[in-house]
């Protein structure tokens, strides 16, 4: 028989017993989002009803990025899902979120936007509490760290730019990137984040260090306060 052309074969986890080869599976080489996670569940317990599961979580969170995102108290509520299979979701997030740092860090953030922002939403758009993250960077605009200034609540993270400052002085970075996340899934800065990003601004100048912007990130976008403006 000749294999369908719009699949891949690939070669399925050591899920077997031990001694006996793997057996193959064919995956759609572009599968919509429940049928990736059915097969996803399926390999992580294969006596789950993974269709049914992928369905309900998928409508409960949203998107693959939400239930990847989830609280594991979340999960459970959600699905019965145990502790082996929010491991391994927390593992696969990971590893997307670190396929998207590597591309950004390829080359200067400046010359290379889309990646970076294409990375924090990777990291953020669907964490169910709001944190506040710095991106130091060097003479060059190339990352240095990425670092968590503050893990706060389901709406605010708080901030004291006199940390931030003293990180990028440690560091000898040259310029930041502000950003930080709304659970509420609207991108848009409130009153509170316009005011700090300003004091951040103020004392970075002190030091000729510059702040290149300050992205909010949602599930509905990100905004950029330079292309607002704001900067």
């Amino acid at each position: 028989m000749r294999p369908n052309p719009t699949s891949t074969l690939i070669r399925a986890p050591a899920a077997e017993p031990r001694g006996r080869r793997p057996t193959p599976t064919l995956v759609p080489a572009a599968p919509d989002d429940q049928t990736l996670l059915t097969l996803i569940l399926e390999r992580m317990d294969p006596e789950t009803d993974s269709a049914r599961l992928a369905a309900a979580l998928l409508e409960r969170f949203g998107s693959l990025g939400g239930v990847a995102g989830a609280a594991p108290g979340e999960l459970a509520q959600a699905s019965g899902a145990g502790p082996a299979l929010r491991a391994e979701l927390t593992l696969l997030r990971e590893f997307a979120v670190r396929l998207a740092r590597a591309e950004a860090c390829r080359r200067p953030v400046i010359t290379s936007w889309t990646a970076l922002v294409a990375y924090v939403r990777a990291a953020l758009a669907h964490e169910p509490r709001e944190q506040f993250r710095t991106l130091f960077l060097d003479r060059r605009n190339q990352l240095m760290r990425d670092e968590l200034v503050a893990d706060g609540t389901v709406d605010h993270a708080p901030v004291y730019p006199r940390e931030i400052i003293r990180q990028a002085l440690e560091l000898s970075a040259s310029a930041l990137i502000l950003v930080h996340n709304h659970p509420s899934g609207d991108p848009a800065p409130s009153r509170a984040d316009i005011d700090m990003t300003r004091q951040v601004i103020e004392a970075a100048r002190v030091f000729n260090i510059q702040v290149h912007d300050h992205l909010v990130v949602g599930r509905e976008g990100t905004a950029s306060f330079k292309a607002l403006g704001l900067i």
